[in-house]
């Protein structure tokens, strides 16, 4: 079996996230993801058919911030992490958010690791 790490670092999406009232609106977060996967053997033939899609990964991101927003950060990664393991091929991921734009001095985020 050949593992690779795919990586979708810092994708920045507009979307409800928090629980204060300054909330509401859609804010800017940002989201990586590092995905440890498995394929059954080295990709040898330079075709995206032999490898995970990282088009996939973006878009699903990008479908849930565009739905009705998320009150915790924990649920978001949550999420993300579960719809990454549909892909029978996804080994472990890490996804971490991050909100920017909250303080003036500091990001703040949540990280978690899920793996079969």
């Amino acid at each position: 079996m050949a593992d690779y790490a795919i990586i979708l670092d810092d994708l920045a999406v507009q979307m409800r996230l928090g629980i204060h009232p300054h909330e509401a609106a859609p804010q800017r977060v940002l989201v990586s993801v590092r995905l440890t996967v498995d394929y059954p053997k080295t990709p040898d033939a330079d075709s995206i058919a032999e490898v995970l899609d990282y088009d996939t990964i973006r878009d699903g991101i990008h479908a849930l911030a565009g739905g009705d927003g998320f009150a915790l950060q924990e649920t978001l990664v949550e999420r993300i992490a579960a719809f990454c393991l549909t892909d029978p091929r996804v080994r472990a991921v890490r996804v971490r958010s991050m909100k920017p734009d909250v303080y003036p001095d500091a990001r703040v985020g949540c990280e978690i690791v899920r793996g079969r």
